[in-house]
Order: structure tokens, then C-alpha cells, then sequence
């Protein structure tokens, strides 16, 4: 599986990876770029935007010296748009990203603070310093 990202996000590379990812490339890449990438990706190769190989290396660092942060950039975005009062399609639309890409990053947001809820998620956000 090749991974095309909107935005390089050290956590996700790195997750996608772990998860059997073949490749994660910047939707930048060229035409040429993505055919190489799949081809590499057929033949077994593992192939990275020279983003994603600083955001994997990043996170492992991060994660070795357990200075993981609760969220990632992005993630914060999220819950600043929440606390906005932005629906998921809102906030979709203002970071270029699918409706079903910001439910699920709502999802993770939700689970990594222990909330089932908007209100919830930003209360403890600004309680934690995340957003203001």
C-alpha cells in the first residue's frame, strides 16, 4: 500500500509504516515520481517522501526519549476549529482533507484525551493548555 498525504504528519508516517505501509509520499510528488513509487512499492521496496523520512525519523526519536506529544499539529487545528463550533465538514473543508478523514481524526482527538465528545474534548483541551 502507497500512502499519498495531503500533509506529512510525523505520527502518521510513522503509524502507516508500522501498519504495512509500502510507501508515503507528499501529494506533491510528480506523475513520475508516483508511478516510480508504485513500481517500487510492487517490487517490495519501501519508498518516502524526503518529508516522511524526516517526520519517521522524528517520531522515533520523539518516541525513544518518550517526548511524544498528546497531539499532533494538526489535531490541535481540529480542536481549535471545535471549539470554532465547526461541524467535521466544516473543518474538512478549511484543512483540504475528506469529511471521513476529519471524523476519524475527530476519533483519534476524542480517544487520545478519554472523551466521547465535542464539548468534552475542548474543555479538557483548554484545561490542558492545547488551545486557548
Amino acid at each position: 500500500m502507497l500512502l499519498v498525504a495531503t500533509e506529512v504528519e510525523p505520527e502518521r508516517a510513522y503509524e502507516a509504516l508500522v501498519a504495512g505501509a509500502g510507501g508515503y509520499l507528499s501529494r506533491e510528488a510528480s506523475a513520475a515520481e508516483l508511478c516510480a513509487a508504485i513500481a517500487d512499492v510492487a517490487a517490495g521496496r519501501t519508498v518516502l517522501a524526503p518529508a516522511a523520512q524526516t517526520a519517521i525519523a522524528a517520531e522515533i526519536v520523539s518516541r525513544g526519549r518518550g517526548e511524544r506529544a498528546l497531539l499532533t499539529p494538526r489535531q490541535v487545528r481540529i480542536l481549535q476549529l471545535l471549539a470554532e463550533g465547526r461541524s467535521a465538514a466544516e473543518i474538512a473543508t478549511r484543512l483540504q482533507i475528506s469529511h471521513g478523514t476529519a471524523k476519524a481524526d475527530l476519533g483519534r482527538v476524542y480517544q487520545r484525551l478519554g472523551v466521547s465528545d465535542r464539548a468534552a474534548a475542548v474543555a479538557i483541551a483548554m484545561r490542558r493548555g492545547l488551545i486557548r
